[in-house]
């Protein structure tokens, strides 16, 4: 291996979630983290006019080297992302555009977006870009799976969840339409159209009830209670689903986790090497140490 491509894999084990014996990743991951958290912080305090007024220039300070960190994280990440495809076909361009169009990739880019966008176009509404800022929260998603695993257990259960779906949508059309009848002529304002109508529908079906619009007419209230008896039907099937499909893919993790300690298992003790990759699984899969543990003397048990 060259001294250049070992660099971008070690670039890439630096920026990436570190493993339990790498400090350099972990210190680097906890600066991240912190940057982002105060980022977040910040933008919510700018938010606050009094506030904004007084430390406007302290605020502007922070989000130009929170720019340039951000910036420079990306172009590493970019750089480093060459050695994916280079050990397989010797590109470093596929590597570097698989992580510039991944989601990974497109948070990064967001998150360095609004300040570029408010230089180039000084004119553009600031709560906007305020709103493209909070985006940055979604650069812990590197060191979390969370998003990834609820994304792959919609993706598994997709035919149930597009079908409790589709009874939603059917509930929502059918219920504004026929509300929309019922209370058009007696609340014009918040009953003009099916469209208008599909707000105070919504809340309903989500059980959600803000109150603020809400069914004057005998036939309205009828209706009313024939919604809200949809919304908790369709409403718990699709929690349901989720929940289930989300445990689901917690136990497959396992499942992958135990065939690997088998696997490492077989020629009867796990070295080095079978150790660092049952760790960076774990710590990848979201597994506590007494989970591993557990599935680790039950792998045991079974192979002696």
């Amino acid at each position: 291996m060259s001294d250049y491509k070992a660099a971008q894999i070690r670039t890439l084990e630096i920026l990436e979630k570190g493993e339990a014996d790498d400090w350099t990743s972990k210190l680097c991951d906890f600066f991240i983290l912190a940057l982002v958290f105060l980022n977040i912080v910040a933008v919510v305090l700018e938010s606050v006019s009094s506030l904004n007024a007084t430390y406007a220039a302290q605020f502007a300070l922070f989000e130009l080297v929170s720019v340039i960190l951000f910036s420079v994280e990306y172009a590493l990440r970019i750089w480093a992302s060459g050695a994916y495809k280079h050990m397989t076909d010797g590109s470093n361009s596929k590597g570097r555009m698989s992580y510039v169009l991944s989601f990974h990739g497109i948070v990064d880019i967001v998150a360095i977006l609004p300040f570029y966008l408010q230089v180039l176009f000084p004119g553009l509404d600031l709560r906007v870009l305020r709103v493209l800022r909070l985006l940055r929260v979604f650069k812990l998603s590197h060191y979390s799976s969370a998003l990834e695993d609820l994304f792959n257990a919609i993706y598994q259960e997709r035919r149930s969840f597009f079908a409790a779906s589709y009874l939603l949508l059917l509930a929502l059309i059918l219920t504004s339409s026929v509300m929309y009848y019922a209370e058009n002529e007696h609340q014009p304002e918040n009953f003009s159209s099916i469209p208008n109508a599909m707000y105070w529908s919504l809340i309903t079906l989500t059980t959600v009830g803000y109150g603020d619009v809400s069914p004057v007419t005998s036939i309205g209230k009828i209706i009313s209670i024939f919604t809200a008896f949809l919304g908790v039907s369709i409403v718990a099937m699709l929690t349901g689903i989720v929940a289930s499909a989300f445990s689901n893919q917690v136990a497959r993790k396992k499942i992958i986790f135990e065939d690997q300690v088998r696997q490492a298992l077989e020629d009867g003790v796990i070295d080095e090497d079978e150790q660092r990759l049952l760790e960076k699984m774990r710590v990848e899969f979201g597994l506590s140490e007494e989970q591993t543990d557990q599935l680790l003397k039950q792998a045991q048990n079974d192979s002696s």
